[in-house]
């Protein structure tokens, strides 16, 4: 079967159906656009043709993208020159869509073209949006889960198959950036409101025949191709025009902080294409594009955040003998905050809840935490009436343990103390069904400590949520020693359900993310008791890509919940704990009645709002900042060096079982430079051989906690990388 079939109507109307085989999506592929471009060339000969419409035999959606396996393949066909390579099969694409775009047209007299409608059944994204964007006209059905967008820029390329010229001279750099900076996928209407489509229809195919059967030369040339076009809201060298890339370059570097390489790139390849004719913007846009390519940034952050997050979220490391695990009926234990989310996102799943807690009224705030974001929806137009009482209706919040009955989940979020968590397993395991599965929502305390208060250790299991839960993309699940086969499948199924992206690791203290997360700020905290300072601190964390720095995270996450953790630890560990000058300073904070933002008062000032207003003037008093401050880079490499040495010990020690989880947990936990695919990608970037005489440096000037580990020790021997000796593609196979 080909991914693109054409038929010829009696009307004179060429339908162009796309429809790749075996996929639930259509996708770009070499073979895809031979067959495109094969249609086209055939419907422009053929005299009896009026016209054409290109559709797709997908019901709800057009296209999905590109496939990457393409853009991989114009490297490898280069050989020595993959730059030119991709330039090459790039600068094809765009010939075929310009084809489509002047329609054989006499370039002169912008005549005698036969017109080129879309009838899109629903979503279109990436290349899906770019190819309607080369036709004449764009009809979209009335589908309201569909969307519509170029997101390339969420996994580190933009939009490089015209996609980007395209854009901006349509709707001018002002209105385009949403799509181009952003990645923005809105639905029809919005799409239709800021001039990406046209029409929208019950019969998109009808309505497009109707149009193309009907329309003139004039209804063919693009705004761009007519003689006199001035772009919308003013090119670079008008003065409006200049003010708007002036500010995009400042909303760029503003929100980036010159971490990533490809909105820079993007906002080149807008600017530079928006002096010069059409097709030269096209070759500038391919230039750039290839540019990004190139940059070994955009491999691992396609890598993490699109292949290896969509390998995870389908079931890479699910058993695989295990039957169909959905959750029917979920127990919440703790209506506090994070029990409150949980239900919330279950809900919204479409599960049954039992929300509890010690009493009616705390049950109760625990489900007004959903009635209210559902009220910030309905006051955004998002939520209706009808959908509000139907997800209200889908939770029972009781202090009646009785009611877990028939339960085929339990998760547990209660205090974390293990004397409360052991009592209250053995309550509910005496209520619930004997095949349900028992999870615990531990951020530190050891899963295989816990189920020793289960009769069924087999079906006890950690499922880490992150806060708030409504809006943590990850959530870590955590095998203890004993845990089957069965309870890994239920959570990654439950996972599934509330559509986050599951990573599964081996029980051990603060089993992963908390393990990086921990040392990423202990640095910081240890960086300023030298003398360094703050302002330094966060905006190193923020150049790499950070979503905020580690200063202000500890105020987010609470600084007397960094106490408690060091305390627990210490006293778990005894003499084996590494003393810091970090807890000193969290201490010391602490007693200070210090606690963080939710105190309005932590290495911040705050205002009776709780919006902060800079940072606190008093730590300069105990810890006075040193002269000379020392170099970016040095804290820059601190901060990475801490986390991402204990990524490689958790992968050394059978913590982490699959590199994949390593990459995307971070990034998706607690937002790991992105730019980079996530630590394990980061140090492949650097090279093995560099990272182990970094740390051996780190080791002489700051400790041992530098330590190169012997992993990492024997790549850098062997000139290996951590996804070719890890590789989950060969493992598979």
């Amino acid at each position: 079967m080909a991914d693109f079939t054409m038929t010829k109507g009696a009307d004179g109307v060429a339908l162009i159906t796309w429809d790749v085989p075996g996929k639930s999506m259509n996708v770009m592929s070499f073979t895809g656009l031979a067959e495109l471009e094969a249609c086209i060339d055939d419907a422009l000969a053929d005299e009896a043709v009026k016209g054409i419409v290109i559709t797709s035999g997908k019901p709800g959606s057009f296209a999905g993208g590109m496939d990457l396996n393409l853009l991989a393949k114009m490297k490898e066909d280069a050989g020595d020159n993959p730059a030119q390579g991709l330039f090459d099969g790039i600068m094809q694409m765009h010939a075929l869509l310009r084809k489509i775009e002047l329609a054989g047209m006499d370039l002169k007299t912008k005549k005698g073209g036969k017109p080129i409608a879309a009838a899109l059944p629903g979503t279109a994204a990436g290349i899906g949006l770019e190819l309607p964007l080369a036709t004449h006209r764009i009809f979209v059905a009335e589908n309201p889960k569909a969307k519509y967008g170029l997101p390339e820029i969420l996994v580190g390329i933009f939009p490089g198959a015209g996609g980007t010229t395209r854009m901006a001279r349509k709707l001018g750099a002002m209105g385009a950036s949403a799509f181009l900076l952003e990645g923005k996928m809105v639905d029809a209407k919005a799409a239709k409101a800021a001039g990406v489509i046209d029409e929208i229809a019950a019969d998109p195919v009808a309505a497009a025949k109707d149009w193309v059967l009907a329309a003139k030369d004039a209804d063919l040339v693009k705004p761009w191709d007519a003689k006199g076009y001035k772009m919308p809201g003013g090119a670079p060298y008008h003065p409006a025009g200049f003010m708007t890339f002036v500010g995009a370059n400042a909303l760029v570097h503003g929100k980036t902080k010159g971490a990533f390489p490809a909105p820079k790139a993007l906002l080149s390849a807008a600017y530079e294409g928006a002096l010069v004719d059409f097709d030269t913007a096209l070759r500038i846009e391919a230039r750039w594009f290839t540019h990004v390519l190139m940059n070994p940034s955009s491999s691992a952050m396609i890598r993490s955040l699109f292949l290896n997050k969509e390998a995870l979220e389908k079931g890479a490391v699910r058993p695989k003998d295990v039957p169909d695990q959905r959750v029917q009926k979920l127990g919440v234990l703790g209506a506090g905050m994070m029990g409150a989310g949980i239900a919330l996102v279950s809900a919204q799943a479409g599960m049954q809840v039992v929300l509890i807690d010690r009493d009616q009224a705390a049950a109760d705030r625990g489900k007004a935490y959903t009635e209210a974001y559902l009220d910030k929806g309905m006051k955004r137009g998002k939520v209706t009436a009808e959908k509000k009482e139907a997800m209200l209706s889908l939770i029972t919040a009781t202090p009646d343990l009785e009611q877990l009955k028939g339960c085929d989940l339990i998760i547990e979020a209660v205090f974390e103390d293990p004397k409360v968590k052991a009592e209250m397993t053995q309550k509910v395991e005496a209520i619930i069904p004997e095949d349900c599965i028992f999870a615990s929502n531990t951020s530190t305390l050891p899963i295989t400590e816990l189920a020793k208060a289960s009769k069924r250790p087999e079906q006890f299991i950690g499922i880490h949520f992150f806060s708030p839960v409504e809006k943590m993309l990850l959530v870590e699940i955590i095998k203890g020693k004993e845990t089957g086969d069965r309870a890994v499948a239920k959570a990654l199924d439950y996972v599934r359900q509330i559509r986050k992206t599951p990573i599964v690791v081996n029980d051990a203290r603060f089993f992963y993310c908390n393990r990086c997360i921990i040392p990423y700020m202990n640095e910081a905290m240890r960086m300023v008791t030298e003398g360094v300072s703050p302002v330094l601190i966060d905006h190193a964390a923020q150049q790499l890509g950070f979503p905020v720095g580690p200063i202000q995270l500890t105020d987010e996450t609470s600084i007397d919940l960094g106490a408690k953790i060091a305390r627990a630890t210490k006293a778990a560990m005894g003499n084996a704990y590494p003393e810091s000058p970090s807890d000193d300073l969290v201490f010391w904070m602490e007693d200070a009645g210090r606690l963080g933002r939710k105190s309005k008062a932590g290495f911040f000032d705050y205002d009776e709002n709780g919006k902060r207003l800079g940072y606190w003037k008093g730590m300069a008093d105990k810890y006075p900042l040193a002269e000379p401050q020392p170099d970016l880079i040095e804290v820059q490499e601190r901060l990475m060096f801490a986390q991402v040495l204990e990524a490689v010990r958790a992968l050394e020690e059978g913590v982490l079982m699959d590199i994949r989880e390593g990459d995307v947990g971070a990034i998706l936990a607690w937002g790991f430079a992105p730019w980079s695919g996530g630590p394990l990608s980061w140090l492949d970037i650097i090279g093995a051989e560099y990272a182990a005489e970094r740390c051996d440096q780190l080791t002489a000037a700051y400790g041992e906690r530098f330590t190169c580990p012997p992993l990492l020790r024997e790549m850098a021997e062997k000139g290996e990388s951590f996804y070719e000796r890890f590789n989950p593609d060969a493992k598979a196979a």
